[in-house]
């Protein structure tokens, strides 16, 4: 397939353009480049003849058309979104003019296309979101397709309308649309202003980690790699007009997965005192979701796709990346509200 990725310099965006071209799909990259976006996580491709890069922002629907009269895909793979919820807190309004507005242009970009191509029934526009806006579990219970959307913060407020527009634009306009809703990922080339990279940066500077509230908050985390590859399966395979949940089968409190990295870069990189002995408890986040939790029952039976990475593989994998890879994460610790408190302005 020629795909159109967006958002494919930024976290999951890359891992998806990078494992398409090793699977021989052309790709192009369509990437804004702001604060959480590197071309150094596409660098192993970039010499590819599969692989093109157009700087542009989905905002610009000027540039969305040019892109698709050029480049002429077989399916959209929408990734490109604001992304960081303590971000959406203090400044919200990047959120909805990227999530929102820029979900609206790269959905009428795609009809105005396909509707010039003769509507072809091969084209996919697979909207790629997050479980958060199905809102906050209790104790029991997972997240189904069916489950009521009750979105608790700027972000997941702004991916929930991003979501109900795609299944607007496939119900009024007949524009063949797949939606993915996953857990929390996690992995090499994450952005270092998220929970698993600040504990793995903060520890080896000597610095406190820091753990919102008391730790309790439950997620399910999903290995990027493992996202990629049902990304890939759910644009291909996937029914038109149908949502996948995607899991990757691993609940953990905030807590246990910060002790057990703790543990690996004790035996990794040891030094004196345990690295344990930095975590140090802070203000939880206005609005912190208690638990969420992926039922992936619809796409292990339709699909058949599981995650193959446990937490504990994937942290292994993880932390030995960061230890590896300094030189791509010592430049982005510059960048805006790196290594800063955010989202307490609320």
């Amino acid at each position: 397939m020629k795909l159109l990725v967006t958002g494919g310099a930024g976290f999951i965006g890359s891992a998806v353009v990078r494992l398409a071209v090793a699977r021989g799909h052309e790709v192009v990259n369509l990437d804004a480049l702001t604060y959480a976006a590197n071309l150094q996580n596409v660098a192993s491709v970039a010499g590819s003849n599969l692989y093109s890069f157009e700087q542009a922002d989905i905002r610009d629907r000027a540039a969305l058309d040019r892109v698709f009269a050029t480049h002429r895909p077989d399916a959209v793979m929408h990734l490109a979104a604001e992304s960081h919820v303590d971000r959406s807190i203090d400044g919200p309004a990047d959120f909805i003019e990227t999530n929102i507005t820029g979900t609206f242009n790269l959905l009428e970009a795609a009809r105005a296309y396909w509707t010039a191509a003769g509507r072809p029934a091969g084209f996919r526009f697979h909207h790629i979101s997050t479980d958060e806006v199905f809102g906050s579990l209790g104790a029991e219970g997972q997240f189904t397709e069916q489950t009521a959307y009750d979105p608790r913060s700027p972000y997941s407020a702004s991916k929930a309308a991003s979501d109900h527009l795609v299944r607007a634009w496939h119900e009024t306009y007949g524009l063949p649309v797949v939606l993915s809703n996953c857990s929390n990922n996690y992995g090499p080339y994450h952005f270092p202003e998220k929970l698993i990279p600040v504990v793995i940066l903060n520890a080896l500077h000597g610095r406190p980690i820091p753990v919102y509230g008391r730790g309790e908050n439950v997620r399910d985390w999903l290995y990027v790699e493992d996202h990629a590859d049902a990304l890939l399966l759910v644009v291909q395979k996937g029914a038109v007009g149908r949502s996948y949940n995607i899991g990757g089968e691993n609940e953990r409190r905030n807590i246990d997965l910060v002790r057990t990295i703790c543990a690996i870069l004790d035996r990794k990189r040891p030094k004196a005192a345990p690295y344990a002995d930095q975590i140090t408890f802070v203000d939880d986040r206005p609005g912190h979701d208690a638990r969420y939790a992926i039922d992936p029952a619809r796409i292990r039976a339709e699909l058949g796709w599981r995650p193959s990475v446990t937490v504990e593989e994937g942290l292994e994998r993880t932390v030995e990346w960061y230890l590896a890879n300094e030189d791509w994460w010592r430049p982005l610790l510059a960048r805006q509200g790196v290594g800063q408190r955010l989202g307490t302005k609320a």
